[in-house]
């Protein structure tokens, strides 16, 4: 089985730097994994953050598959909830016409946002009040990206153009048992978010492939997870740099607004006491940090173990140049073909 490795970028803010920065590295990551070969290149919503600057992935999707010319390009992922199937279908076609097969649809039902973004962007009617409306908007969105809708829907006859021979995949992306149940019910790929939830995604994604409902778009289960990963020259210094990520994990579940990903310095300074200590030391579980075979290990261990033979790799370092090493270090211990 050759394991195929793609990339989610969060475009993350580092202290110091602005959002421009973030989204201006975005572009210059997404056209170094494409020449690296890496499979797809995601890009995330986050709302309101002082963090992460990516809060239109559909626009940035086409500045990034404009740059790029072998990845898929995807979303991950459109927080669906917040818009309209419709509109998002429109979106996505456009990006297919514009891209044709090379896009993916990668939605969930996270919030992206702290609870009062979430209303203003509802303009006050969110649709999370009703566990029954997700399901709907899936089955929505699939419909009008294939111009499917039912003769028995309401909104028969309305068409989301451009309509083309081709559409994007659609991917239900989620870090508990919900939207694998939905994925494997409606014939979807799933892509179990590890990095945000570390316990139970390989029971989960393995039952996701067990009940897989065949349908007309995928007549198999298609799995991926997503996880965190560091990668340096050594183990040591793969360690120090995963401590801005992992002091600012700690800062974003302990206080309302993280604020931007800190130094490594300001991360060995808050280390010092004990509880932060121990409470960084529980984000390793979330992925793999060391050297490039160190790496490569984690990163198979965690396929088997899963069952899938796709892996999203999500990188966060507050030098851009390690980060984008971290990359190459994986894409020359694993021979990804470089263009």
């Amino acid at each position: 089985m050759t394991l195929r490795l793609s990339v989610l970028d969060q475009s993350p803010i580092r202290k110091g730097g602005t959002a421009a920065d973030a989204v201006r590295e975005t572009l210059e990551l997404a056209q170094l994994c494409d020449r690296l070969g890496y499979h797809r290149y995601w890009l995330a919503e986050h709302h309101s953050s002082q963090a992460l600057a990516g809060s239109t992935p559909e626009v940035l999707i086409a500045r990034v598959a404009s740059l790029t010319g072998r990845m898929k390009i995807g979303s991950g992922g459109v927080m669906l909830p917040h818009y309209s199937s419709f509109k998002v279908a429109e979106n996505f076609r456009m990006l297919e016409t514009l891209f044709p097969g090379r896009i993916d649809v990668g939605i969930g039902r996270a919030p992206g946002s702290d609870q009062r973004t979430m209303r203003v962007l509802a303009d006050g009617k969110p649709k999370w009040s009703d566990p029954a409306e997700y399901p709907l908007q899936v089955r929505d969105l699939v419909a009008w990206l294939h111009d499917a809708l039912p003769d028995t829907h309401s909104a028969h006859g309305v068409m989301a153009q451009p309509a083309g021979a081709t559409a994007p995949d659609v991917w239900l992306l989620g870090s508990s048992e919900d939207s694998a149940s939905l994925a494997a019910y409606f014939g979807l790929p799933f892509c179990f978010a590890h990095f945000i939830n570390p316990d139970g995604g390989d029971g989960v994604t393995r039952s996701y492939i067990e009940n897989f409902r065949p349908s007309a778009l995928h007549p198999e289960p298609k799995a991926m997870m997503a996880m965190g990963v560091m990668c340096a020259e050594t183990d040591a210094e793969a360690d120090l740099l995963s401590k801005s990520r992992e002091l600012w994990a700690m800062r974003l579940r302990t206080q309302n607004e993280p604020g931007p990903f800190p130094p490594v310095e300001e991360a060995l300074q808050a280390e010092k006491d004990a509880r932060t200590r121990a409470f960084m030391a529980s984000m390793r579980r979330r992925g793999v940090t060391g050297s490039s075979k160190t790496v490569r290990a984690g990163i198979e261990e965690h396929a088997a173990r899963y069952g899938v033979e796709e892996i999203m790799l999500v990188t966060i370092s507050f030098d851009f140049e390690k980060r984008k090493r971290s990359y190459k270090l994986i894409a020359e211990e694993f021979g990804l073909k470089r263009s």
